[in-house]
């Protein structure tokens, strides 16, 4: 973890290659540290390591934008587009969805027998819409998906997802109140 100013004064050699070596240790670690850099550049890229957030300067040098957070437990990344978080692929049969943490979900299902858990954090998002995309496997049999009671579709009739390998089929929802989110009719066979 290094931060330097990338601000190369006139010295003599031994201290120029020191300070040069700083300079690229700073650039390879994306200016990594527990605050932000104190000498900042347009666009310049920081590592928040108290968060584990990646940011970027914007254009005019006075703030820091989010680009990715990382789970460096489990070796994965959240990504934003327009402040909003995306969620990563979940690739397990027992899946729950985190609605305070994302708005839209790509969801690959495992052959067989897939199953929506009970969601956390819906609660605080009442009137939260978004997408839930999922996506079957490659090859062998196709993921059917059955849903936990806090998943609600028109006429209980639960959802019924394509039948064909690598296809994806997207499903809208609303966050009608706690426990209750209201699935729309799936589009499917999207290649």
């Amino acid at each position: 973890m290094a931060q330097h100013d990338f601000n190369i004064a006139n010295q003599g050699f031994p201290a120029f290659r020191a300070d040069l070596n700083n300079a690229l240790s700073a650039a390879a670690s994306l200016s990594s540290g527990t605050s932000a850099p104190s000498t900042t550049f347009a666009y310049q890229l920081w590592y928040d390591t108290t968060n584990d957030i990646l940011k970027i300067r914007n254009g005019d040098d006075d703030a820091w934008i989010t680009l990715f957070t990382f789970d460096q437990t489990n070796d994965a990344a959240d990504i934003r587009i327009d402040g909003v978080a995306i969620a990563s692929t979940n690739t397990s049969s027992g899946l729950t969805l985190d609605f305070d943490r994302y708005q839209n979900f790509f969801v690959t299902l495992s052959s067989g027998a897939n199953t929506l858990a009970e969601p956390t954090a819906e609660a605080g998002n009442i009137g939260q819409t978004g997408f839930i995309i999922f996506i079957q496997p490659s090859s062998g049999v196709a993921g059917t998906v059955s849903l936990h009671t806090d998943y609600e579709t028109a006429g209980a009739a639960g959802i019924t997802v394509s039948e064909t390998n690598s296809a994806y089929d997207v499903v809208p929802y609303i966050i009608k109140a706690n426990n209750s989110i209201l699935l729309g009719t799936p589009q499917l066979a999207f290649a």
